[in-house]
């Protein structure tokens, strides 16, 4: 049984052809490859509270990447993130991430000015003590997230966090 040469040459331009896909296939996988730097900041990332966005899963202690525009959907398309906090005692609302309560302050998506570099975005949880109703002050509710965090801690006795985690990003077309 002989094939003839141009039947073998057709057949291997084939295969190169199949073969060529194939690399190019790989390393469009790899330019869409997407890595999720986690960040090691124990005073920070403590306590196992889960932030939670589409798409990019649990965003706790991570520095966003640039891939797949997670940090323009961050900033400009996804809506606040389910929070959880798998270890709570009281109220399955916290476990789950369906916290329902009194907002105090709407959330705002992540919005680094261009050039500024990586900033950080941090979360803290604290036990009410049952006995406090907890609000925002005047200057507070107008100077949305540049408050001091201590004062308010401290004016409303909440001690220590219970958890807390942050994770970085910068502008989008940094």
């Amino acid at each position: 049984m002989s094939m003839k040469w141009p039947v073998i040459l057709l057949l291997l331009v084939g295969l190169d052809i199949v073969y060529y896909q194939r690399v190019a296939s790989l390393m469009n996988d790899e330019e869409t490859m997407c890595i999720i730097e986690k960040m090691s900041d124990n005073s920070i990332c403590r306590g196992e509270l889960v932030v939670i966005y589409p798409d990019l899963g649990n965003a706790a202690c991570t520095v966003i990447p640039r891939c797949r525009q997670f940090r323009r959907l961050l900033s400009k398309e996804w809506g606040e993130p389910r929070v959880k906090f798998v270890q709570a005692n009281k109220g399955k609302d916290l476990q789950t991430g369906f916290i329902q309560g009194t907002v105090l302050s709407e959330y705002r998506p992540p919005t680094p000015p261009s050039g500024t570099g990586y900033h950080r975005y941090q979360f803290f949880l604290y036990e009410q003590p049952d006995d406090r109703i907890i609000s925002l002050n005047k200057q507070e509710t107008k100077s949305f997230g540049s408050w001091d965090l201590d004062s308010f801690v401290s004016r409303f006795n909440l001690g220590s966090s219970v958890a807390s985690t942050q994770f970085m990003t910068q502008n989008s077309e940094d």
